[in-house]
């Protein structure tokens, strides 16, 4: 996957549709008339009915000229989607500002928005909306109109219960609203990464399709190519005595033959994914390692002799991109040696891959593998950089196929990486379910 790829996985814009924060917008003025019947004509509360319902329908007016002059379905700069949700949390504020301030219940609200653009919207939008909400509930400690309540028993709250109130309401904003951005960037982050892992399987299988259709192409052409030589061969011999037309028919023969073993080698290259298709554990391991050597750095490939056959697995493109990506892996941490082994008996197939490097951080060994991943090469050393992509794509795609993908380190006084990928013998032999992406 190219840096470019990379970056825009990593980075992902965010839109929020215009329905979406319309629907809220819509849900909040009927909330807010709602509660301004209640309190007016149920609880029969001294409420300023006019200002508030003004407010309300100032922002109903609001919805009702972007519903008519944009599509609801287009999707929103984050911007503008933040500026409708601060337009939320001021006119929070001004209906608290006449019902009451901080005394009103209902104070706890100004945490929806900044919640919505934690979940949807980029970080420096919502710490703005917080801070918005922040101000706006200090200012209505000190400014407001009285609570709404009985004439003749007026509820006076103590002023260190307000400052409680106060400080809960600017710790909910703070505190919920970072957990709610961090789960949802997590889960932002596996969505992602799991999509760039489908698109490299995507690639792969493309291009082992495309060998297929190599080795087929060869395959049918072969016949007439050898029709063509042949007659061509014979009518050299009829008109032997004729020179122009017999060097022409023997520039025909050799050009026949030319294209006939262009297609052999075709056919030798191309892997056609029919069932007969199939490679050894060795012939995979030297696949995987043949594009890594000549870099300075020593491969050395350990075969275990085993009582049982060597066992045979269709030529899995999610295999050899996931054992090639560690591979490649070991081989930039690598200082001069990496170790492939291999061995299998009857009920598992296991590659070891190890290298002589600094070896993996303890405290990332039990999230190797999680995309975004970065990782050191040292102390001394100058840093990795990178989005951690390879070895998440390279573990996902070899746990498809049914392989367990374990990281550790050498014993002390060793040092360097080891990656363990184990498979169930019967699920690397299989042909299908081991080449079939996940949905």
């Amino acid at each position: 996957m190219t840096d470019v790829a990379a970056s825009d996985f990593r980075h992902p814009r965010r839109h929020v549709r215009l329905d979406t924060i319309l629907r809220l917008r819509w849900l909040a003025a009927l909330g807010q008339l709602a509660a301004i019947f209640v309190v007016a004509q149920g609880l029969e509360f001294d409420v300023p009915v006019i200002p508030c319902i003004a407010i309300v329908a100032l922002s109903a007016a609001l919805n009702l000229v972007l519903q008519v002059t944009f599509n609801p379905m287009q999707r929103l700069e984050p911007v503008y989607a933040a500026a409708l949700l601060a337009l939320n949390i001021v006119e929070l504020a001004a209906l608290l500002f006449l019902t009451g301030g901080l005394q009103n219940p209902f104070s706890f609200l100004f945490l929806a928005p900044v919640l919505i653009s934690a979940t949807a919207l980029p970080i420096r939008l919502t710490m703005a909306l917080g801070v918005l909400a922040m101000a706006c509930a200090s200012a209505l400690v000190f400014f407001h109109l009285p609570l709404p309540w009985e004439g003749d028993e007026p509820l006076v709250l103590p002023p260190i219960y307000l400052f409680g109130v106060w400080l809960s309401i600017l710790l909910a904003i703070g505190v919920t609203s970072l957990y709610a951005f961090q789960v949802t960037e997590d889960t932002r982050k596996l969505s992602d990464a799991l999509a760039a892992t489908e698109l490299v399987l995507t690639r792969e299988q493309h291009l082992t399709q495309l060998d297929g259709l190599a080795a087929a192409a060869a395959h049918e052409l072969g016949t007439p190519l050898s029709t063509i030589f042949l007659i061509s061969r014979e009518l050299e011999k009829t008109v032997s005595g004729n020179g122009q037309i017999a060097s022409d028919l023997k520039t025909l023969r050799e050009q026949a033959q030319r294209c006939r073993d262009i297609l052999a080698k075709i056919t030798q290259l191309s892997a056609t994914g029919a069932p007969f298709d199939r490679m050894p554990l060795s012939t995979l391991i030297e696949e995987v390692v043949a594009p890594h050597r000549d870099f300075g750095v020593a491969i050395k490939v350990r075969i275990a002799v085993a009582g049982t056959r060597e066992p045979v697995g269709s030529r899995n493109p999610a295999i050899l991109y996931g054992v090639g990506n560690i591979l490649e892996n070991a081989v930039d941490f690598a200082r001069n040696t990496v170790e492939v082994n291999a061995w299998w008996n009857n009920e598992t197939v296991e590659i070891v891959i190890s290298d002589d490097g600094p070896g993996i951080a303890p405290d990332m060994l039990k999230r190797i593998g999680e995309p975004y991943l970065s990782r050191r090469r040292g102390a001394d050393e100058s840093e990795h950089h990178g989005l951690g992509l390879g070895v998440f794509i390279a573990r996902t795609l070899l746990e498809r196929t049914g392989a367990k993908v374990s990281f550790t380190n050498r014993t002390f006084p060793d040092h360097g990486a080891v990656v363990q990928i184990a498979w169930p013998r019967s699920r690397f032999e299989d042909v299908e379910t081991a080449a079939e992406p996940a949905a």
